[in-house]
């Protein structure tokens, strides 16, 4: 399939531990603060990790007023999505352009699973056991078990789990009539996404999409599951200071959540009504190590192909591209092959390059951490400095590249890679650039 249709970016908008203005987040990335405390959204207080990266003080009705009725049986991942659509919505004008079909208007997300109803679940639970134990039996008795549910699971909080829901909630809000999908490949998630709607109208299907992604797992049980893996931080005398991407001393990652969302469109669409246009997405590579489902293959085949992917859709060598958002979680292995990874890829000039990890002050967001970070590449490129890569204080043998440690960069960027890898072995990257000259 030939390309026929160049794809740019007319709005973003994010909800994060940061806060949810773009610009004041942006800034906040550059002045080095962090997102990262205790966390209030369950009693952790027994876990290994017993803190995080909440989004704080968020309301729906702050961000669309009135309009928060409609969508109140959504999950928490799908009110902070719509919130995020709703600011990418408003940058990009598209409120007020008269002549937009619905029916070109898409959505595509990398939405993660909607929070269990965890304590009415658990009670459901604990009967069916006692009851099983009581009759002596060693499974656990399923119609105890259903009596309780019956009576204490929600069929609307149950429905919400599902993935697809925010893509809907998105649907409805915005009247966006065409293609509706949503991918969950672990913290691949978004930025596939974003390739694959980029896809979507380069080959004409659409002019306008929603694309981005939204997660929150910051509960009960998709703590143990990381803590499990032992994939997280356990740094609970300084959770401020836990996520250190690259650094020697590195523990984990640290669990975030939030949502982020841009507007796609093609180009001649953009120009038609005059908008302003933020970047340009030239490049996607998507990749699968077909290898292990919570390691990276050691050799980084993976990473090292959808970045060449990448930068044969852009039209590109490794020369052209001056900053690499890291996926760089802060686990040992992660931060190894992705540096790894990069070498393969960039050769002799991989010294040269500036990488960073916005992780070290966002945590990781899961399956709405790659959009977050291209919306970061966006704003790298516009004022041309590189954020940095924060807790970054003690230097590893394996991890040997530029990090840009503790302090942005003021430097000119034509070009921005960005990188995301998820459990599976899914890994995915993008490359943006400037807005087109007129």
């Amino acid at each position: 399939m030939a390309v026929t249709h160049r794809v740019v970016v007319t709005g973003t908008g994010w909800i994060t531990p940061l806060g949810h203005n773009v610009e004041e987040v942006w800034q906040r990335l550059l002045d080095g603060h962090s997102g990262v405390g205790s966390t209030t959204l369950f009693d952790a207080s027994t876990f290994p990790t017993q803190f995080s990266a909440e989004v704080k003080a968020f309301d729906l009705a702050d961000h669309i007023g009135s309009h928060a009725e409609r969508h109140s049986s959504a999950s928490r991942n799908s009110q902070l999505a719509i919130a995020a659509a709703e600011h990418a919505w408003q940058q990009a004008g598209l409120r007020q352009w008269t002549a937009l079909n619905p029916a070109r208007v898409g959505v595509y997300l990398g939405g993660g699973e909607g929070p269990v109803d965890f304590e009415n679940f658990a009670a459901a639970a604990v009967a069916g056991q006692l009851s099983a134990v009581e009759k002596g039996q060693s499974a656990m008795d399923a119609a105890a078990w259903g009596a309780v549910a019956a009576k204490r699971l929600d069929a609307m909080r149950e429905f919400e789990q599902e993935p697809n829901l925010a893509a809907a909630h998105i649907a409805v809000e915005y009247n966006a009539a065409g293609p509706n999908l949503n991918t969950l490949t672990a913290c691949a998630a978004s930025t596939q996404a974003i390739g694959e709607a980029t896809l979507i109208i380069q080959r004409g299907d659409a002019d306008v999409m929603f694309a981005g992604g939204t997660h929150s797992m910051i509960h009960p049980l998709g703590v143990t599951g990381f803590n499990r893996l032992t994939a997280l931080s356990t740094r609970n005398d300084d959770p401020q200071h836990a996520s250190r991407p690259f650094d020697r001393a590195r523990d984990g990652f640290v669990l975030g959540e939030g949502a982020g969302m841009i507007i796609l469109e093609s180009l001649d669409h953009a120009v038609e009504r005059g908008a302003n246009i933020l970047g340009e997405i030239v490049g996607y590579g998507s990749t699968a190590d077909a290898f292990r489902v919570t390691d990276i293959h050691e050799d980084g085949r993976g990473p090292v192909a959808a970045m060449r992917q990448a930068l044969t859709a852009a039209g590109m060598t490794p020369a052209d591209i001056d900053y690499v958002s890291a996926h760089g979680t802060g686990t040992s292995e992660n931060d190894k092959i992705e540096t790894l990874s990069i070498r393969q890829v960039f050769g002799d000039r991989a010294k040269n390059v500036s990488v960073s990890s916005i992780k070290s002050m966002l945590g990781h967001l899961i399956a709405a951490a790659g959009v977050v970070e291209l919306i970061v590449c966006i704003h790298a490129i516009r004022d041309s400095v590189a954020p940095p890569t924060a807790n970054y204080q003690t230097p590893d043998p394996l991890c040997e590249l530029d990090y840009v440690p503790n302090e942005p960069r003021k430097m000119k960027i034509r070009a921005a890679l960005s990188n995301s890898f998820g459990f599976g072995g899914q890994n995915d990257a993008l490359i943006v650039t400037a807005p087109p000259s007129a």
